[in-house]
């Protein structure tokens, strides 16, 4: 098979198309014909040498979910057959015409969803669930700011907290981006190189603060949080060092608290697909879109990475396998 080969650390040069042997299927897994695959920040980290494989999994073909064809099917399956359309959330390889699945980690894709609209669901859908709504507990009636509203974990962050009857603050870098932001369903939108989003939201109760960005932004989301509020972190693209005011969060009763899913067990992410097929799944195509900014060939990924470094794009990107 063809697949998107980092070939040492480096720019988006690295990313060559080689010939891999197709992958062996266990009893409980599938063989997914890779149709689309969604391309994602940690991909860049990867091919940087900063985001290691998780132990087992293929160290040099990125991406961390897929849409396609089911092409087999292991010997103990019982969810699949050959030829359904599914999507799936995968710890690495995505790059590829073909991908091994646990059948449990699959998902159908909605009726009306392209094969590249499905690709960039996992990711994101996973990330916002676990985040926002086990760890972060966010009710109907609170208040969440998110961070980076524009990119593929805002647009889903911002959809489906209105979804869940919450109001919604957001931060982006231009006009452009706080249009999309507002269109997506976002009450307030801050440009954080006009105004200091602290200053702009200081009269907001904020019940939940999803962040990617850490670094000084810490302090000002502590500041902004409600009484028994909820800081989540899922990045700390300006600094994962931080000084913390003990009294403070206990004066407020906050919440910190953050996560990463890659290398989460097996168990604990098929748990989360069944929530995320209960209770997203129903909307997607209606109250919930994905939102698909650009396609790239699988031969022009490297002009696919320079976009998604460059930030200079709506939502999510994917490729064509």
């Amino acid at each position: 098979m063809k697949a998107i080969i980092i070939t040492k650390a480096g720019g988006p040069d690295v990313l060559e198309i080689q010939q891999r042997a197709m992958p062996d299927i266990a009893a409980y897994e599938v063989l997914i014909q890779v149709k689309a695959a969604g391309i994602n920040r940690p991909d860049i980290f990867q091919r940087k040498g900063n985001y290691p494989a998780p132990q087992g999994v293929v160290e040099d073909i990125p991406g961390l979910e897929v849409a396609g064809i089911i092409a087999q099917v292991g010997t103990a399956i019982t969810k699949w057959k050959v030829g359904d359309r599914v999507c799936c959330l995968i710890a690495g390889g995505g790059y590829a015409e073909y991908i091994a699945a646990h059948q449990d980690m699959c998902l159908p894709i909605p009726e009306g969803i392209s094969f590249e609209e499905a690709a960039i669901l996992p990711e994101t859908v996973y990330t916002v669930w676990d985040n926002v709504f086990r760890r972060g507990a966010l009710q109907q009636g609170e208040c969440i700011l998110i961070h980076g509203g524009a990119g593929g974990i805002g647009s889903t962050a911002i959809q489906l907290a209105k979804v869940f009857g919450a109001r919604v603050l957001t931060t982006v870098s231009n006009e452009e981006k706080e249009a999309y932001c507002r269109q997506l369903g976002a009450d307030s939108v801050v440009n954080y190189r006009k105004s200091d989003f602290r200053e702009a939201l200081g009269e907001e109760k904020v019940d939940v603060v999803l962040d990617s960005i850490g670094g000084d932004y810490f302090q000002k989301n502590l500041d902004l949080l409600n009484t028994d509020g909820r800081l989540i972190y899922i990045n700390a693209m300006k600094g994962h060092r931080v000084e913390l005011d003990i009294l403070k969060l206990m004066q407020k009763r906050i919440l910190l608290t953050g996560s990463t899913l890659r290398a989460r067990d097996l168990s604990f992410k098929i748990s989360l697909t069944r929530d995320i097929h209960q209770h997203v799944w129903p909307l997607i195509g209606k109250s919930f879109q994905p939102q698909l900014f650009k396609v790239f060939p699988l031969e022009d990924v490297a002009k696919a990475h320079e976009l998604m470094e460059d930030s200079a794009f709506l939502g999510k990107l994917a490729l064509i396998v």
